[in-house]
């Protein structure tokens, strides 16, 4: 869409972030660390003490607004009421990435409690692009996509996940976020080929990296689940460097939403990843977010 602004007020170089939850509030606002970037999630700062929270932590270091329930699979469109709060939240804090998830989570305006997977088929991309372009018209922004941790496959869907990602992007002037460890979790519960995943994604339309950790379901099944509960899993981790060799270095997040380790582990995780971004841009130039 013409006329969306790319970035907020600092825009995000490619360098390592790290997902800020609510127990390490204090830590890091009584002694912020040298950190590139945070991430939050905007459903949980949507007013009270916690946007206030919001407000001290802008102040130290750019940040990026990743929402989980806009919805944008719904048929129904996105929830005007909600999305009226995320437009405000946004105008507030001026973030410097903002995004949300190719998925549905809500029925007639009524949120379920997970983010599901979508039919790949056209009807679906044309509702998705409805979708996005509203939220992109509301809020004045270029949002990112990430793209899902799946554990089924719809028999009807008829386009693979990267090539609906790039028609997204594509239609509705979006970009993408390369979430590293969904496409592992994706590729090893339905047999796809990472590389070729990897490959089909349009690299000019990535705008950030995701890396985080899973967990196998266990009572003897291959099957991946995205837990966030653990560190950056070795598989991932190679899938990254792989990603910057076919992409180039952009803001990469480290993720973590369960099992919290103490705040300098993820810190050490962040530096981890930037001294793959530091290589890669050895070889590549440096890069900020699209």
């Amino acid at each position: 869409m013409a006329g969306l602004a790319h970035a907020g007020a600092d825009p995000i170089p490619a360098v390592a972030g790290i997902g800020l939850r609510a127990p390490h509030h204090a830590a890091f606002l009584g002694s912020p660390p040298g950190i590139g970037w945070v991430e939050v999630h905007s459903e949980n700062y949507l007013g009270g003490a916690a946007l206030r929270v919001l407000d001290e932590v802008r102040e130290v270091c750019p940040l990026s607004l990743h929402g989980v329930g806009l919805s944008l699979g719904s048929a129904a469109g996105v929830n005007p009421h909600h999305l009226a709060r995320i437009a405000a939240l946004a105008r507030r804090i001026r973030p410097s990435l903002c995004s949300e998830h190719l998925a549905w989570s809500a029925v007639d305006h009524r949120f379920l409690a997970d983010l599901l997977p979508l039919p790949l088929t056209e009807e679906s991309l044309a509702v998705v692009c409805r979708n996005v372009d509203a939220v992109q018209s509301a809020l004045g922004l270029r949002i990112l996509i990430e793209n899902p941790a799946t554990y089924l496959q719809f028999r009807h869907s008829t386009i693979p996940e990267p090539e609906f990602l790039t028609a997204l992007a594509a239609r509705t002037g979006c970009g993408l976020i390369c979430d590293v460890n969904n496409i592992v979790v994706s590729t090893t519960n339905h047999g796809w080929n990472a590389e070729r995943y990897l490959r089909a994604l349009p690299a000019e339309a990535i705008g950030e990296y995701h890396l985080a950790g899973h967990s196998p379901a266990g009572n003897g099944t291959p099957l991946l689940l995205d837990t966030h509960d653990r560190a950056v899993a070795p598989t991932v981790w190679a899938l990254f460097e792989m990603a910057l060799r076919l992409i180039g270095p952009r803001p990469t997040l480290i993720e973590r939403d369960a099992a919290l380790p103490p705040l300098a582990v993820l810190l050490e995780e962040a530096a981890q990843a930037d001294r793959r971004l530091a290589c890669c841009r050895g070889h590549t130039g440096d890069a900020v977010a699209a």
